[in-house]
């Protein structure tokens, strides 16, 4: 992609990756919601908020905390229940 085709998508409000910045603002409250949820304990709901924030903008914050709240529910130690 040109600098030109760069500019006129700045221009635009699209990043080079094809994000507008509305998207950018509405992943943010997504990513934003999905940490209430999370503090609240609502793990479900938080992660489906990452989901709409990653879907709106891959490159956002949420695509770190969907993985760290994957990893904590997918840790399982069987012997801590069954001793």
């Amino acid at each position: 992609m040109s600098t030109n085709d760069n500019n006129q998508l700045a221009n635009n409000g699209i990043s080079s990756k094809g994000v507008t910045e509305v998207a950018k603002a509405e992943a943010e409250t997504f990513y934003q919601r999905g940490n209430e949820y999370r503090r609240q304990g609502n793990w479900q709901e938080a992660i489906n908020c990452y989901l709409e924030a990653i879907e709106l903008d891959p490159d956002s914050p949420a695509v770190h905390a969907k993985q760290m709240l994957d990893d904590i529910l997918n840790y399982y130690n069987k012997d801590l229940y069954n001793p």
